[in-house]
């Protein structure tokens, strides 16, 4: 049995049982207890799972067996996935599929899908071969492409902040700008709140029938608990909540707002982008972002995040030096 803990904070189990392959994971460090019994459930509920079935039904036995383990979102998003594998490679016996076949099948999708999702689709696709015993490498992805989504200044966040003043979405898009994912704001309760302090260890998520449930925030580094200023603690308890819309509307209203502000238009997953960015500026430290923001390490948040306050301060000193040149 192999423990290994994955980029995403996640722990994979891996065991080999009479010749075929079981694999589970989980969102903490599992007990040797654990595993064996988790391993142990996976064989008595999947005795389908096996090289011998098609990738139709090793894919619905490898969802069967994550039901438990996985977020509703990823459950939906990979039955959303199995939709858009060919018919043919659906009804294909596991063993037959080679590199080839897989790789034919992402050239496909990527056609007309952007990097990231074909790398969500390739991602998935080998992961239930896997899973099932078929020792296959990873098909070639189309290289990434860099994203030019606008990220917001300090005068953009300003504006913002002004224009929501005294409304019922001031509170959402204030916690936004302290670095939470829309999933926790929209989680929150006051029942999360004690003086200043502000505990998230929840998301807002939809599940496969697209419903609105919470869950376990997307890391266990995402759980934490951060200071939020006087100004908003108080304002939550003068309104009684902290968001009570629905998370859609968060992002149809910050919309409105940029089109009547004339901001440019960026997601309200970009406010998370500043913080890091302005912390960074401020001169915080990676670690301590990292920690305040929920990222898992900082090598991802700075990989991810960091963006240029910094980099518009550096610009300019070199504005300045080349002037010197020319004085």
């Amino acid at each position: 049995m192999t423990i290994e803990q994955l980029p995403s904070g996640s722990y994979r189990i891996r065991q080999q049982i009479d010749g075929k392959r079981y694999s589970a994971t989980i969102d903490h460090k599992p007990s040797e207890s654990e595993c064996i019994l988790l391993l142990a459930q996976m064989v008595k509920d999947n005795p389908s799972l096996s090289i011998e079935g098609t990738l139709r039904q090793c894919i619905s036995g490898y969802l069967s067996s994550k039901s438990n383990v996985l977020s509703p979102s990823t459950i939906r998003e990979y039955n959303r996935l199995k939709g858009q594998y060919s018919p043919i490679l659906l009804d294909m016996q596991v063993k037959d599929i080679t590199l080839p076949i897989l790789q034919n099948e992402v050239n496909r999708y990527a056609q007309n899908h952007a990097p990231k999702s074909v790398a969500n689709f390739s991602g998935f696709l080998t992961s239930v071969c896997r899973f099932v015993g078929l020792n296959v490498d990873s098909p070639t992805l189309p290289q990434k492409t860099r994203s030019d989504a606008y990220i917001p200044t300090k005068n953009d966040i300003k504006k913002i902040c002004e224009y929501f003043k005294g409304s019922e979405y001031e509170v959402g898009i204030l916690l936004s700008i302290y670095g939470l994912r829309r999933s926790e704001l929209c989680a929150l309760t006051l029942d999360d709140l004690d003086g200043n302090v502000l505990t998230i260890n929840k998301a807002l998520v939809e599940n496969q029938d697209k419903q609105w449930v919470v869950k376990t925030t997307k890391t266990t580094d995402s759980t934490r608990q951060i200071i939020i200023s006087d100004y908003v603690a108080n304002l939550i308890r003068q309104q009684g909540f902290i968001y009570k819309r629905s998370p859609g509307q968060l992002y149809e209203q910050l919309s409105n707002a940029q089109q009547r502000l004339g901001i440019p238009h960026f997601p309200l997953h970009k406010m998370r982008h500043f913080f890091a960015s302005y912390m960074h500026d401020m001169g915080y430290s990676p670690k301590q972002i990292q920690e305040s923001g929920g990222w898992k390490t900082s090598r991802i948040m700075e990989s991810v995040y960091q963006h240029a306050l910094d980099m518009e301060s550096a610009q300019r000193k070199m504005s300045d030096d080349i002037l010197l040149l020319t004085e």
